[in-house]
């Protein structure tokens, strides 16, 4: 296998990825929240619970712009704190009961994009892509990852 081209080849997915995902999320807006705010929810959503430095690390936020945004979403009882037990100084963060409703909203419309993506896949080529999304997150975008 040419490595050199399956890299090139990864590169294009993973860009295809992101903007596939601006399209699904493009118009998924809250008067009460802003786009910054939405990707915190979104991964809080699907990583819960989580610290402040993983929030900071997956979005490519500092540290103190990570804190003051979540500071709003808890603010706007989107978010919980909890501290840890055993090490006072970590907090853990996760989604408030209206957090958790604002993302199944948010969800539900962009579910709705992705079987509008897919309406037209047989059940053999929904087999195959549900085989090879297993495969990348195992072999790719699992999160021990290294760097």
């Amino acid at each position: 296998m040419d490595k050199k081209a399956f890299f090139h080849k990864f590169v294009a997915f993973t860009t295809a990825v992101h903007q596939v995902t601006h399209d699904m999320t493009r118009d998924i807006k809250w008067d009460s929240i802003t786009p910054v705010q939405y990707r915190i929810l979104e991964y809080v959503a699907v990583s819960q619970p989580v610290t402040l430095s993983e929030i900071s690390e997956c979005q490519h936020m500092s540290m103190p712009n990570t804190s003051r945004e979540l500071k709003k979403l808890c603010d706007k009882n989107l978010c919980d704190k909890t501290t840890d037990a055993e090490d006072h100084r970590k907090q853990f963060i996760s989604l408030s009961k209206d957090g958790q409703a604002l993302m199944d909203e948010a969800f539900k419309r962009i579910e709705g994009r992705f079987q509008q993506r897919i309406q037209d896949a047989s059940e053999e080529e929904l087999e195959i892509i549900d085989r090879a999304l297993d495969v990348l997150q195992s072999k790719v975008f699992y999160s021990d990852a290294p760097s």
